[in-house]
């Protein structure tokens, strides 16, 4: 079982999916994976962490003005550190989490040489899944995976009711989901 949330930047994906988050953990559920937060000062996006969600470390994914060859906008990714946290958490989710968790799946994040071999193996493991997957995301490999995925798109106009629904909405299906692997 797949859950994709989709939409336009600052529609409020990551809310939604930090929403859905805490509402599995709270019904006893272990949710692996990371996220890639904004990093703001003064005001004005600097950057991206990655944070695993199981250990709570965290590295930055990209910094503007950061120094490096491989860069997404005015965004240098740190690549060697990033791609060790991010395949760590990844591994680590799949051996112990019951859904694995990602904010998110885009440009930035496939910048990392480990992370799509290691998206497809959490794809293909067949455990529940919960992705924020960027809005322009073409890569045939990844979306032939999500072609049965619940797709939830957030839109400015659906975002409040989306944010109270879809947590217990996601929980219920979930646990249905359990229910028929274990009958």
């Amino acid at each position: 079982m797949k859950f994709v949330i989709s939409g336009r930047p600052g529609v409020g994906k990551s809310t939604l999916f930090n929403s859905i988050i805490e509402a599995l953990k709270k019904r006893g559920y272990v949710v692996g994976g990371f996220i890639a937060p904004e990093v703001r000062e003064g005001g004005i996006r600097q950057g991206f962490k990655l944070v695993d969600l199981l250990t709570g470390e965290e590295t930055w994914l990209a910094r503007r003005g950061y120094p490096s060859s491989t860069r997404v906008g005015s965004y240098g990714v740190l690549v060697e550190t990033a791609d060790k946290l991010a395949s760590r958490a990844l591994l680590r989710a799949l051996e112990v989490a019951d859904v694995i968790a990602i904010d998110e799946v885009g440009p930035m994040e496939l910048k990392l040489p480990s992370f799509k071999q290691n998206l497809l193996r959490a794809l293909d493991s067949g455990k529940p899944m919960l992705l924020v997957v960027h809005h322009r995301l073409e890569d045939s490999e990844i979306m032939s995976r999500l072609g049965n995925a619940v797709k939830i798109f957030v839109s400015i106009e659906n975002r409040e009711e989306l944010r109270n629904k879809t947590p217990g909405e996601v929980v219920t299906a979930l646990e249905r989901f359990r229910r028929v692997l274990k009958s």
